[in-house]
């Protein structure tokens, strides 16, 4: 049976931050993740999980400048000292937050740069960190992301991901498969997910192509919820989507999974 998690960085948007987490256990979930926690305490979000009951699944480790559109540094040659620190603070969230998942996001490439030095950098990258993630138990994930949201993300298939992944050699290297993304970039869903299950580390929904409800849009999410059970899919489901209206309104798709 699927289990859920809310994306409290997209959903509950009618609440403040620290608010959303009683929203969300007030309409079931059992999880929450976002994209980064680094503008409250973490003993300040960790009182929000405990009082409601929450377990955090996922967040992002600081990805550079975001204000200056950065989005992530992991892939980015001579910012390596940047990343490690980024990262070192990422730990110290998990640490108190007690998730077991933290992204790396790749960052930018600019037109015309060296595909080759990113890949490289990303690979030594992914695998540092995975070596101080291992001690706390904390699986590194990278996602690949598509170009319409995110222009000039070094990142895009899941091919490519894992295989970034195996070339570090890490067991706790794996792949955040965002089936909105992977919608946009190459489609065929439930085969990529079968053909790369092994190495997957989270999995994230969203209705394409609008990113709003997963009950909106293209895809059959229903048969892929299916399949990730046959397939034996424990995770956390990140609910990564921008609700149409108030959120708790959204949530009929929800409802048969909190019932079961």
């Amino acid at each position: 049976m699927p289990k859920f998690a809310a994306n409290l960085s997209m959903m509950y948007q009618e609440h403040d931050f620290l608010e959303r987490f009683a929203a969300a256990a007030k309409d079931g979930f059992n999880a929450v993740e976002f994209l980064f926690p680094y503008d409250y305490p973490p003993a300040e979000i960790r009182a929000r999980l405990t009082g409601n009951g929450l377990t955090q699944a996922l967040f992002n480790a600081p990805p550079g400048d975001w204000s200056k559109g950065e989005r992530g540094m992991a892939s980015l040659p001579g910012r390596e000292d940047g990343f490690r620190r980024s990262f070192d603070q990422a730990l110290a969230y998990a640490r108190v937050l007690g998730n077991t998942r933290l992204h790396l996001m790749a960052g930018l490439i600019a037109p015309g740069a060296e595909r080759a030095r990113h890949h490289d950098t990303y690979v030594k990258n992914l695998a540092w960190a995975a070596d101080q993630a291992a001690p706390l138990g904390i699986t590194c994930v990278i996602e690949p992301i598509n170009t319409r949201d995110i222009p000039g993300f070094f990142l895009n298939t899941q091919a490519e991901a894992h295989a970034i992944c195996a070339e570090t050699g890490r067991t706790n290297a794996k792949v955040q498969m965002d089936f909105y993304h992977c919608q946009i970039v190459e489609g065929d869903l439930a085969m990529r997910l079968k053909q790369h299950f092994a190495g997957i580390g989270h999995i994230q929904i969203a209705g394409v192509p609008e990113r709003h409800e997963p009950d909106v849009g293209e895809v059959n999410y229903p048969y892929l919820f299916s399949l990730m059970d046959q397939l034996g899919y424990d995770g956390w489901i990140g609910c990564e989507y921008r609700p149409q209206g108030k959120t708790s309104a959204g949530l009929g798709w929800l409802a048969p999974y909190l019932r079961a």
